[in-house]
C-alpha cells in the first residue's frame, strides 16, 4: 500500500500539515526538518497525489494536449509527433507535465467534462479542431486558461498560428511565376481553419493575376496520402500543368497518383507542398515546400499557456508566425 501524507509524517516526526509544506515548496519551513521528510520521501519513493497537491498549492504543473482528430490520423500524419514533441520539451523545461487526450470527433462532448473538471490540468492547449469545435466554446465558457493551435475565426481566444493565407498565396504564385496557367489545388477539409485559409490563399494569388478561379480545379482532401492520392486522380481529367497540395502528407499521395498515369513531375506537372516535413526531401522529386516550424509552435503554445496561467487577465495572445518556401526539384524550377 503505498504511503499516505500522515505515513511520512509520523516516520519523520513532524505534523502532516509540515509534510503538505515541504512537498509544496514552502520556504517558511527550516531547512533541518525539510531535510528530514525528504529524506523520508526519497527512501520510500513517495508520489505525491497530483489532486491532493493540486488542492493544496491551486495547481498542478499539468498542461493537457487535445487533438480532437481521428487517432488513425494522428499516429499517420508527421505533423502530430513533431508538435507533441515541441510541446512536451516545451513543458519538461518548465517543470510541467503533458496529459495527451485522443479521441475520434464524436467522442469530444463525453470528454469534455473530464477535460473542464477534473482538476487535473492547470490549463489546455487544442490542435487542429474544426470550424465549430465544441471543445473551444466550453473552454471559452469555462474560463479555465487554454491556448489554440490555429485561429479561431469568431470567439475572441488565445491563439497561435502560422500565416496559412500568405503561405498558400507565395506557393500558388510561385507556380504562376513559373508560366503555368491551369494551377489546380488539393485543399484540406473545409470545416478545418486550416483548409480554409490555404484555400483562400490559393484564390488571393488567383486574383491577383486575374485569373479565373475555377471550380473544376478544386479537389478537396483530408489531410492523409490516400486523400491526396484520391483529390488528385480527380483533377487528371481537367489536364491542370500545376497544383498546390495543402499538406505535405496529400502531396505524396498526389505524386502516386500522378506516376501511376504516366505523369512526369515536374515536367509534365508542378506540385507543390505544404509543411515540410522530414520526408518531403527525401522524395523523389524531392517536394517544393512551404516550411512551417511545428516543433516551434508546440513550444510556442505552451510559454505562452504557463504565462496566461500565472498572469490571469493579461492581454489576449494573437500570434502570427511567418512561413517560408522552400523550392526543391517538384515545380521544376530547378531545371536547367
Amino acid at each position: 500500500m503505498p504511503l499516505t501524507l500522515e505515513d511520512i509524517a509520523k516516520h519523520a516526526g513532524v505534523s502532516r500539515a509540515t509534510v503538505s509544506r515541504v512537498i509544496n515548496g514552502d520556504i517558511n519551513v527550516r531547512n533541518q526538518t525539510r531535510m528530514r521528510v525528504m529524506e523520508v520521501i526519497q527512501q520510500n519513493n513517495f508520489q505525491p497525489n497530483i489532486a491532493a497537491r493540486s488542492l493544496a498549492a491551486g495547481r498542478t504543473n499539468v498542461l493537457g494536449l487535445v487533438i480532437p482528430a481521428g487517432v488513425s490520423t494522428i499516429f499517420s500524419d508527421p505533423y502530430f509527433p513533431l508538435l507533441i514533441q515541441g510541446v512536451t520539451t516545451a513543458c519538461n523545461a518548465r517543470d510541467y507535465s503533458v496529459m495527451l487526450w485522443l479521441a475520434e470527433p464524436e467522442y469530444e462532448r463525453r470528454m469534455m467534462r473530464q477535460i473542464l473538471h477534473s482538476g487535473l490540468l492547470d490549463g489546455v492547449i487544442v490542435s487542429s479542431m474544426i470550424l465549430d469545435d465544441p471543445i473551444v466554446q466550453a473552454l471559452h465558457d469555462s474560463k479555465k486558461p487554454f491556448m489554440l493551435i490555429g485561429r479561431h475565426p469568431v470567439l475572441d481566444v488565445n491563439y497561435l498560428d502560422v500565416d496559412n493565407l500568405n503561405g498558400a498565396r507565395e506557393a500558388t504564385l510561385h507556380l504562376l511565376r513559373l508560366g503555368h496557367k491551369q494551377v489546380a489545388t488539393i485543399t484540406g477539409p473545409r470545416n478545418m481553419i486550416a483548409g480554409q485559409d490555404r484555400l483562400n490563399g490559393y484564390r488571393q494569388a488567383l486574383e491577383e493575376r486575374r485569373i479565373t478561379f475555377q471550380h473544376e480545379l478544386v479537389a478537396e482532401g483530408d489531410f492523409t496520402e490516400a486523400g491526396g492520392y484520391t483529390a488528385m486522380r480527380q483533377l487528371l481529367s481537367h489536364k491542370p500543368r500545376a497544383v498546390f497540395v495543402a499538406t505535405d502528407v496529400m502531396a505524396e499521395g498526389a505524386l502516386r497518383a500522378l506516376r501511376e498515369a504516366g505523369l512526369r513531375v515536374p515536367q509534365d506537372i508542378a506540385v507543390v507542398g505544404y509543411d515540410d516535413m522530414p520526408n518531403a526531401s527525401r522524395l523523389s522529386p524531392t517536394l517544393t515546400t512551404v516550411r512551417q516550424p511545428t516543433q516551434r509552435m508546440g513550444a510556442l503554445a505552451v510559454e505562452n499557456l504557463i504565462d496566461i496561467i500565472q498572469n490571469p487577465g493579461a492581454h489576449k495572445r494573437h500570434i502570427v508566425i511567418p512561413v517560408e518556401l522552400v523550392i526543391r526539384e517538384s515545380c521544376g524550377a530547378l531545371q536547367g
